[in-house]
């Protein structure tokens, strides 16, 4: 059995229009201190990227960061995290991101996000990994997602044996009890990303 003790967590690294998603984001900080769950994210402090990391360490939390070189300046690395790095390029934080990872959230955000969500979709669907991976579905935020997803199965690009396990959860309290739950489901061995692939990240 699983247990979840750092959660990634994807999102934009602006505020978006609507103010419930940075009410979400502080919602999801607070909730991840409270359970001694170590927060992993993209570094910044800037947008939902930096209220999440900016609520966890104002509740007791941890945080890594896991920026690129690249967007240091750019998305204003938060400097009050407990452990920073650095990486030369997406690639590697990416992969860091994973490895450090128990579960995975996505918030709402921009492309960026997306591409990081799907990535990891990917890599479950294709049996490289079994890690819970949850949208935090405010506002239905994700809606449009999980349409594309239902056609993708209707039109059968996603068919059988090829499943999508995508957890949801409309409201912050809902995700952290969710994590668990799937996460008490996964063998030990099956947590992992295959070593062949993560050497090639």
């Amino acid at each position: 059995m699983s247990t979840i003790k750092t959660v990634c967590v994807y999102c934009g690294s602006g505020p978006g229009t609507n103010p419930n998603f940075i009410e979400a984001a502080k919602a999801l900080g607070k909730a991840l201190a409270d359970n001694k769950i170590r927060l992993v994210y993209g570094g910044g402090s800037l947008g939902l990227m930096g209220a999440v990391a900016t609520s966890v360490l104002d509740h007791g939390g941890t945080v890594t960061g896991i920026i690129p070189d690249f967007l240091r300046m750019r998305e204003n690395a938060l400097t009050r995290v407990q452990e920073m790095v650095v990486t030369p390029d997406m690639h590697e934080r990416k992969r860091l991101m994973f490895e450090r990872s128990d579960a995975f959230v996505a918030l709402p955000g921009g492309l960026g996000t997306l591409e990081e969500l799907v990535e990891q979709l990917t890599w479950q669907q294709l049996g490289r990994h079994a890690k819970p991976v949850l949208l935090a579905n405010i506002d239905n935020f994700w809606e449009p997602l999980f349409s594309l997803v239902s056609h993708m199965r209707q039109t059968q690009f996603i068919r059988a044996g090829l499943s999508v396990e995508i957890l949801k959860a409309d409201k912050v309290e809902e995700i952290v009890p969710r994590l668990r739950a799937a996460a008490a489901q996964i063998p030990d061995s099956q947590r992992d990303l295959a070593p062949e692939v993560a050497r090639k990240l």
